[in-house]
């Protein structure tokens, strides 16, 4: 979340105007996506390698689709196990809000252990790497362009902030899961020397966790949920409940209280690839000037599983 402070210009008035409804909207703070079942490895390092093969994952979010400077989102991961204990792992996003760009690239290191002979296994997990942020001041449009508060205006490029997260991953074979992270736990503040203006990242902790149920032969019942909290911000909340026929169509649907109910399809073309789809309806205000938000996901896995876990898995 961004916080800004010593605003004395117009056009950083403006510029906080644009970033914040952008970036605020009840609860939101880091990059949301609501198929987040599916992408727990960029919130949570611990998850590298618990597939148990090389994974792949691709995500493209576009929010509050035909409101001018609405969030972009586009995900990439990889992960993979290099030993029954050790899974390593890199993840990558791009964030476009208005008239800023956030690129953050991060490897993740996890280290497993069983906890007993049921297939119960803890994992902590370590994420480094660099956030890039670029602000381009020649997208606003004000007014009145001769206004000597915009004459002279530097954008921000390429303002490089280390990133270090931690992360714990509880599972028990294809049954449940619950883990907590932070994926960056160091508070970054980037400076605008032009307008003597600051802009803080905070840290975020996530809390997520699911459970499978076996309905009948066919078809399985898997609800989850995941918390989300910053400092100065309200607790953000998202459920869901999805159904897995045949081990190939999931069916289900989402909540992120106070902000969008969502549907979500998937299909699980072959046993190493997924696709998966997301269509948030919004519940503010902002749904009247915006036609909702589009999320495609897709996996791609290759090699094989430990002993005794099925394929495919559902998470």
């Amino acid at each position: 979340m961004i916080n800004f402070i010593n605003a004395t210009t117009i056009r950083r008035s403006l510029y906080i105007v644009v970033l914040m409804l952008a970036q605020m909207t009840f609860g939101q703070q880091d990059s949301q996506y609501t198929q987040y079942m599916y992408n727990t490895q960029t919130i949570n390092p611990g998850y590298a390698g618990s597939r148990g093969m090389l994974s792949l994952t691709g995500l493209y979010r576009s929010q509050w689709v035909g409101f001018n400077g609405a969030p972009e989102t586009l995900n990439f991961s990889f992960n993979t196990p290099v030993s029954e204990r050790v899974g390593i792992g890199l993840s990558f996003y791009s964030d476009e809000i208005g008239i800023s760009k956030e690129d953050n690239i991060a490897a993740d290191f996890s280290y497993t252990i069983p906890l007993n002979d049921r297939g119960t296994h803890l994992a902590f997990g370590l994420k480094a790497g660099l956030n890039i942020l670029d602000v381009d001041f020649s997208k606003l449009n004000p007014n009145n362009p001769n206004d000597p508060s915009f004459q002279n205006s530097n954008s921000i490029e390429g303002q490089v902030s280390p990133v270090i997260g931690a992360g714990l991953y509880l599972r028990h074979r294809d049954r449940w899961y619950l883990g907590l992270s932070a994926p960056n736990i160091l508070k970054t503040t980037h400076y605008d020397d032009v307008t003597i203006s600051a802009a803080d990242e905070r840290m975020h902790l996530y809390l997520i966790g699911g459970y499978v149920f076996d309905l009948s032969s066919s078809w399985k019942f898997k609800p989850a949920f995941m918390l989300k909290s910053v400092q100065g911000s309200p607790l953000a909340a998202d459920v869901s409940a999805n159904f897995w026929f045949n081990e190939k169509l999931t069916l289900g649907t989402a909540y992120r209280f106070d902000s969008a109910v969502s549907g979500l399809l998937g299909f699980q073309v072959t046993n190493g690839i997924m696709l998966g789809y997301a269509y948030d309806y919004d519940l503010t205000d902002i749904a009247e000037y915006a036609n909702g938000s589009h999320e495609f996901f897709l996996r791609f896995e290759i090699g094989g599983r430990s002993k005794g876990v099925i394929n495919p898995r559902f998470f």
